[in-house]
């Protein structure tokens, strides 16, 4: 790479990032404002759902006799749950509410996803870490004992996540029926997504067909790394990896055909 080269590739970075963070400050406080906790929104909102959750499940005596209490369960499962839809649905709306920001040179379709997408994982990130570490505290939940293979298990649901969203927003420049479509197939995947329950627990004949769903695989980890032993987790790296990468290069094609349409 000659000097200019470079210099042109360290140009186009340096506005890249300045458009990501205008857009991450426009999204956060058009969304949070400025009043009550503002921003702070952004880490309590997934809390308060994984609170219900755990609540609701301690409190109707859910008991599997698994070794993982019900709030062990809700942590682990429910606030990736939160994270790759709450990610897909902010972006449905995304490329309607910011029509008028796409006619700036710098500003693409992809950088109105990355924003939003950005805010939900960094969101659902820091709440289930707050939640984790209180639960610990509290002796609600054990120590992980593999925290490097949970931290791989949450980036491989962050990218799922990610990519899904970038696919489903992209395709909304399509057809907005991609939107309406979405919102009772999040409600019916939730059940599906591993966040309830591990693969091991169901029968055989059910197994096969529940892994075929991406995000169980990064759910499985997940407990996979913070219980140990105390589970048996049935998980394919290679599988959500795979997926994961199909739904970023064909997100980011329809991204770019998106930017050429005269009707976003």
């Amino acid at each position: 790479m000659t000097f200019g080269q470079s210099a042109l590739l360290r140009r186009s970075l340096a506005i890249q990032l300045r458009v990501l963070h205008a857009l991450l400050m426009r999204e956060a406080i058009t969304r949070f404002g400025r009043d009550n906790l503002g921003v702070l929104w952004l880490v309590a909102e997934p809390m308060l759902f994984t609170v219900g959750v755990a609540a609701l499940w301690t409190f109707a005596g859910m008991r599997h006799g698994y070794g993982i209490s019900p709030v062990a369960l809700a942590v682990t499962g429910y606030s990736s749950v939160l994270m790759w839809r709450n990610a897909t649905s902010r972006c449905g709306s995304a490329l309607e509410q910011n029509r008028n920001l796409l006619f700036h040179r710098n500003v693409r379709a992809a950088d109105v996803f990355a924003a939003r997408i950005l805010l939900e994982v960094c969101g659902a990130t820091a709440s289930f870490a707050i939640l984790a570490s209180t639960c610990i505290y509290l002796g609600w939940m054990p120590l992980p004992g593999d925290m490097l293979k949970v931290l791989i298990g949450w980036l491989l649901l962050a990218w799922f996540g990610s990519s899904l969203a970038l696919m489903m927003g992209s395709a909304t420049a399509f057809s907005r029926l991609v939107d309406r479509f979405w919102h009772p197939a999040a409600y019916l995947l939730f059940p599906l997504s591993g966040a309830a329950f591990m693969v091991d627990w169901l029968p055989k004949g059910m197994q096969s067909f529940v892994l075929l769903v991406p995000m169980v695989h990064g759910t499985e980890m997940i407990r996979e790394g913070w219980f140990g032993r105390a589970v048996h987790a049935r998980y394919d790296v290679g599988y959500i990896a795979m997926c994961s990468l199909l739904l970023s290069v064909s997100g980011l094609y329809l991204a770019k055909i998106a930017d050429r349409r005269d009707t976003i």
